[in-house]
């Protein structure tokens, strides 16, 4: 294919809609951050990480993706070394290792390892498009998947495991899967919850019980964040504060505010119509992703791009609800707007892979 009718394809929309969510992004750090001077040099690593990121969208982007579908063993092997590497070489912070720190940086591969996953899941639904949907077809994906999320549930990082499960029964939904193999999933996953809760670490088991039964008096923990976020969120009103105005994000009562409750501190500073704004973009990102797989000339290109929108979709809305307290606090960053230098360049790369797809296919309509 000629080489400029490729990039003519290319989906400026959705990248105008990914520059649009990294710069309020890098402004609601400055704003959450402001006053911090310790956490101040996390501005413009946040304003490089987007600039890399923007690198990355279009080197990847002028790769065919069915490259990165050849090189699925090195890629899927290598990243799984990462991951191995983390249990002796990672940082630990929070009650897990989860980070290399290079220098003054922190690199997360589990970040990583979700687009890892959709790549390898995109081949496998490629390769397996003619064979029966039974109960082989959807193990034979699982185990796939299973040999990163391990390795992950092992650090421990449970909500990053949930959301790799939700891409790959989301996937398996979308190749044919059938009813009664549902129900046998939801009731297995029930059973392993509730056999499995036990085992699990214990700022784990809290953040799960704060969450059912809160104490409402609670001055700490997960209790306090929540409720401090829906404070923020609701004094903010229609219209917001103001940058920079926010009370419970300038005076620090509401805590992590970069990360896991920026959008609270977002909803505080501009309201109820910039909490919107946020959900609109994210959802606008969401939509094109959905559109470029609808495009995609094969399976495996559709399943990538159906992946990344799957990946964006469930981060954002957990995210949300934790701020909104209608899920337990889960550690998902708000994507494309949280502080977090890997989680924005594996999106990046992502996107990337969305945008290869896109400029292989006809041009899209808006």
């Amino acid at each position: 294919m000629n080489r400029g009718l490729v990039w003519r394809n290319f989906d400026f929309w959705l990248l105008g809609a990914i520059v649009l969510a990294s710069a309020f992004g890098t402004a609601m750090i400055r704003s959450a951050l402001a006053g911090n001077e310790v956490l101040q040099p996390l501005i413009n690593r946040q304003i490089y990480f987007a600039l890399l990121g923007l690198v990355v969208i279009f080197v990847v982007a002028s790769i065919d993706y069915h490259y990165w579908l050849a090189l699925y063993r090195p890629i899927y092997f290598g990243i799984m070394i990462f991951l191995f590497a983390l249990s002796s070489l990672g940082q630990v912070a929070f009650g897990a290792q989860r980070w290399f720190q290079v220098g003054v940086l922190f690199l997360q591969p589990t970040e990583f390892a979700k687009i890892v996953v959709i790549i390898i899941l995109a081949r496998y639904f490629e390769q397996s498009q003619y064979e029966p949907r039974d109960l082989r077809w959807i193990f034979k994906g699982f185990l796939w998947t299973f040999g990163l999320m391990f390795w992950i549930l092992i650090q421990p990082n449970l909500s990053n495991v949930v959301v790799i499960t939700v891409i790959f029964a989301a996937m398996l939904w979308i190749n044919g899967l059938q009813i009664k193999h549902l129900f046998i999933a939801a009731a297995a996953g029930i059973v392993g919850i509730a056999a499995g809760f036990p085992f699990l670490q214990g700022y784990q088991q809290d953040r799960v019980i704060n969450f059912l039964f809160p104490d409402p008096t609670a001055t700490h923990g997960a209790t306090y964040n929540v409720t401090q976020a829906l404070t923020a969120i609701g004094s903010g009103g229609f219209f917001g504060k103001g940058y920079g105005h926010g009370t419970q994000t300038q005076l620090r009562f509401l805590k992590v505010r970069h990360t896991d409750f920026i959008f609270s501190a977002t909803a505080e500073e501009f309201g109820l119509l910039g909490g919107i704004l946020v959900i609109a973009v994210l959802g606008f990102i969401v939509w094109r992703c959905i559109r470029a797989a609808q495009k995609a000339h094969d399976v495996s290109g559709s399943m990538i791009a159906f992946g990344i929108a799957i990946l964006i979709f469930f981060q954002g809305a957990v995210n949300i609800g934790v701020n909104l307290n209608i899920v337990p606090v889960s550690g998902l960053p708000l994507p494309f707007i949280s502080y977090g230098g890997s989680g924005l360049t594996a999106l990046m790369l992502g996107i990337g892979l969305v945008e290869s797809v896109v400029m292989r296919q006809k041009q899209l309509e808006f």
